[in-house]
């Protein structure tokens, strides 16, 4: 726990994707209530190492600052989880911050997240609009449905839970938790249905829901809370009656 001098955070730094990381220790004045970006914001104000060697302040991603955008996912103390919301009072020091370890590092705490992106495309997670018919007000949505789909839509695309995922690696090239859930969530919307069957078809492929381990750490890592495991249930139920179904239709 932090005492009542000094915070001391690790960071595990790299200055470009190929350039070997190296670790640096600072020590800034204890605050109350201080969030881990607001202890990097002190680092950039006075970026000298522990034993006073001057350095640069450390490249992270952040914007929101209240849990909502997802940028600010990094590794503390090992653990992958949003660093706006990881107050320093509640952390064991000294702490330590690291880039997630399955996605490519861009520089220090960044990394790029795109496989997720790739993966929603992969999927056609949206809801196909093309203008070719005329936009009215839509397919009504009942208040049941709209409960339901609400946890899915909470989804902040910060790959936590791909970061925690065992199956997750370049062996499987699994979609991760995140476009399964997604998927779900829009195959469940009167038009987002209209690609369900291009979406189940594509969980079948490389990478798809088989590669799924079930280890259950993406609903516990999950920032948001969102019920990803009954996501994955769902849609690898809807998959195998699709699969099914494709096998006696030939």
């Amino acid at each position: 726990m932090a005492n009542n001098k000094s915070i001391i955070i690790k960071i595990k730094r790299q200055l470009t994707p190929d350039s070997k990381p190296v670790w640096e220790e600072f020590e800034i004045p204890y605050k109350r209530n201080l969030n881990v970006i607001s202890a990097l914001m002190e680092i950039a104000a006075n970026p000298v190492t522990r034993d006073g060697k001057p350095t640069t302040p450390i490249t992270y991603n952040s914007n929101c600052l209240e849990e909502v955008c997802g940028s600010c996912a990094m590794l503390i103390n090992g653990k992958a989880r949003m660093a706006c919301s990881a107050l320093v009072d509640k952390l064991d020091q000294p702490i330590r911050l690291e880039p997630f370890s399955k996605f490519p590092v861009v520089r220090d705490l960044s990394v790029d997240r795109s496989v997720l992106f790739e993966n929603l495309k992969k999927l056609k997670a949206w809801v196909p609009i093309d203008g070719s018919y005329d936009l009215g007000p839509g397919p009504r949505i009942t208040p049941e449905d709209q409960e339901a789909a609400y946890p899915l839509s909470r989804c902040i695309s910060c790959c936590c839970c791909m970061e925690a995922c065992p199956q997750f690696n370049e062996d499987t090239g699994f979609v991760g938790a995140a476009a399964i859930s997604q998927a779900r969530l829009f195959n469940a919307h009167p038009t987002g249905a209209a690609l369900k069957r291009e979406r189940l078809t594509a969980l079948m492929g490389d990478g798809g829901i088989q590669e799924c381990g079930y280890a259950q750490n993406c609903v516990e890592i999950c920032p948001k809370d969102i019920p990803l495991t009954r996501s994955i249930s769902e849609v690898g139920r809807d998959v195998m009656v699709q699969a099914i179904g494709d096998l006696f239709r030939k």
